[in-house]
């Protein structure tokens, strides 16, 4: 059987999957920091090269687009095609959201629908599996959340700033959003401090203070450029709340960090309210976790009245696989959606 390499072309990291016979294989992230510069995508694929080299076909969603490195989206939907046709070859396919797949010329002809669509490729792969479902991504830099609806995908909207009006984009992340994006203020040691408006501290030093980030999903640089040890993401939180580290004992800090990581929840707990608000017959199934936060994702299912079931389980990965195959759900679902 042929084997599908499914990739994700994001803004931050390039992820890749390898699909063969309806079955996951592989996957793997690459960091991608797009906005630093082409070069950056380039060496991306370079580390993915012995991956690539193992699959017959490629297919391609993107959110890269969106790197302010492009003037236009429309720009940064032309710009990746052709970079990528040039690094993957010709006969690449595109993941065009409602169109379905296409070549080149169509991904040009369409930028709109190429661009950031890679969640209709995951809620299309579930679609296959459920009548009602959710889908929900938390992945490092947004929230994703999709309702299925008569075995379709019931996007209510496929812009960025329709999603967001409609609670289907919750533009916060499981570890790249500045903390001063998340919370105004946090208790610590029974007083409430006003948080500093800087880009001190990111939601991963939050989450590894907490002891809930598998540093395998963080590949980018810290706020400070220094080290991602427990002390130095306390001396940076410690930072947002003007404070020294040795202010307070870990207990403290975990206390602090704690609320910041119940606020983000929230965010995305009023996301999926306002989407189940719309197609209220999508909670008759279960909330597909999916992303680096699929966790908090079942997490915000449970407080929804929802089972949560792993993108990973939903399609039967084994277990070797299962994790990573959640984590990266849309370069795996673009590699199942190839297959057919």
């Amino acid at each position: 059987m042929a084997v599908i390499a499914g990739l994700d072309v994001g803004g931050a990291h390039l992820k890749v999957a390898l699909v063969e016979d309806g079955r996951v294989r592989a996957v793997e992230q690459f960091l991608c920091p797009l906005w630093q510069g082409l070069d950056k995508l380039d060496a991306a694929f370079a580390a993915a090269r012995p991956l690539l080299a193992r699959a017959d076909r490629c297919a391609v969603t993107m959110t890269g687009e969106l790197s302010d490195l492009f003037e236009t989206r429309e720009a940064g939907v032309a710009t990746l095609v052709d970079r990528i046709g040039d690094t993957l070859g010709s006969e690449v396919s595109f993941w065009l959201g409602s169109r379905g797949m296409g070549r080149a010329g169509d991904a040009l002809a369409h930028p709109a629908d190429v661009g950031s669509t890679n969640f209709l490729a995951t809620a299309s792969v579930v679609a296959r599996q459920h009548r009602e479902a959710v889908l929900l991504d938390l992945g490092s830099t947004t929230a994703d959340i999709v309702p299925v609806s008569g075995h379709k995908p019931a996007a209510c909207g496929l812009t960025d700033w329709e999603r967001q009006r409609t609670g289907e984009l919750v533009y916060t992340g499981f570890t790249r959003t500045a903390v001063m994006g998340v919370a105004n203020r946090v208790p610590f040691k029974g007083e409430w401090t006003t948080l500093a408006r800087e880009y001190l501290a990111t939601m991963a030093d939050v989450r590894r203070i907490l002891g809930e980030l598998d540093e395998r999903c963080d590949l980018h640089a810290t706020a400070d450029g220094r080290g991602k040890s427990v002390k130095e993401s306390v001396a940076r939180f410690a930072r947002m709340l003007g404070r020294e580290a040795a202010d307070g004992d870990l207990a403290d800090w975990q206390a602090a960090a704690r609320t910041v990581a119940e606020l983000q929840m929230r965010s995305i707990h009023d996301g999926l309210l306002l989407v189940l608000s719309r197609t209220p017959e999508a909670a008759r199934g279960p909330l597909v976790a999916a992303g680096i936060g699929a966790e908090v994702a079942a997490a915000v299912a449970l407080r929804a009245g929802m089972d949560p079931l792993t993108f990973g389980e939903m399609i039967g990965a084994q277990e070797e696989v299962r994790r990573a195959a959640t984590h990266s759900a849309p370069a795996v679902a673009v590699a199942l959606l190839a297959t057919t």
